[in-house]
């Protein structure tokens, strides 16, 4: 399971504060308890207004570098310039391996993200949504994740860059949400074998209580139906045993290496 760490994300008030004010000391620690928690990508997103917003990319992709220089930037924004300005300074520290977060169907992603990702060769998130929204039928999603693949194939990008997103829906207001979900993994996976599939599984159980038996559940079925990628907070001990489990628990973890490590290292299991 590749995690892509979620907490560097502006619209958390916690780290908006810590952008607002400079707290760089903060921005470091996050950073680095977050590689060393399991995350191999770091998902980077200022979460300010656009005119500020690409000095502030800048400013944090300079301290997670700092804090975490092995791990793998994902930029996360809705603004073109943001990107730009943030894939100049991380690809000068790491240019053979980026991600952008995220390409959706709608035309103005289309124009603003892919260019980018082509320019830079990037890993990337492709959404499964449109200028119409989310389709909620199965075919609906997977029609706008075989558009997007195509596009993705002309501009040069390999299918192995990337990541589709069959977008989690709460099940608190649509008790199929979760089956669409599982069924659309399958379905991108069946056509494009060569695509990593992710999602955020936190969104499942959004206005449900437990919601943490509800994540780790999903979890698990999801990484059964093809899922290899999680955006999630590597620090939550569960989840992430949940997930070593079920890679173990269905024949792909050679030799229950991964989760064995885990356990020794006491990043699952009781804490210390």
């Amino acid at each position: 399971m590749i995690i892509i760490g979620e907490k560097i994300n502006g619209t958390r008030s916690r780290v908006g504060e810590a952008v607002k004010n400079r707290d760089a000391d903060f921005i470091r620690e996050l950073a680095r308890r977050q590689y060393q928690a399991g995350a191999a990508y770091l998902d980077v997103n200022a979460g300010t207004l656009p005119a500020r917003e690409p000095g502030d990319m800048v400013w944090l992709i300079e301290l997670i570098h700092e804090a975490a220089p092995e791990a793998i930037l994902c930029l996360d924004s809705a603004n073109p310039e943001a990107l730009a300005a943030g894939l100049e300074k991380a690809a000068a520290y790491q240019p053979s391996k980026l991600m952008i977060n995220s390409l959706s169907g709608e035309q103005k992603r289309i124009e603003g993200v892919l260019p980018l990702a082509a320019r830079y060769k990037t890993e990337l998130i492709v959404l499964g949504l449109d200028d119409s929204g989310i389709p909620e039928t199965v075919a609906g999603r997977l029609a706008v994740v075989r558009r997007l693949v195509g596009l993705c194939r002309e501009q040069g990008l390999a299918d192995e860059a990337l990541y589709v997103d069959p977008l989690v829906m709460t099940i608190s207001t649509n008790t199929q949400a979760g089956l669409v979900t599982l069924e659309t993994i399958r379905a991108v996976k069946a056509e494009f074998p060569g695509v990593h599939l992710t999602c955020g599984h936190s969104n499942i159980s959004f206005g449900m209580p437990l919601r943490s038996v509800l994540n780790q559940a999903f979890m698990a079925l999801t990484i059964q139906a093809g899922l290899d990628t999680a955006i999630s907070d590597p620090e939550n001990r569960d989840l992430k045993a949940m997930a070593l489990a079920a890679e173990a628990l269905l024949g792909q973890d050679r030799h229950c290496l991964k989760f064995n490590r885990a356990y020794r290292a006491r990043q699952i299991g009781p804490p210390a």
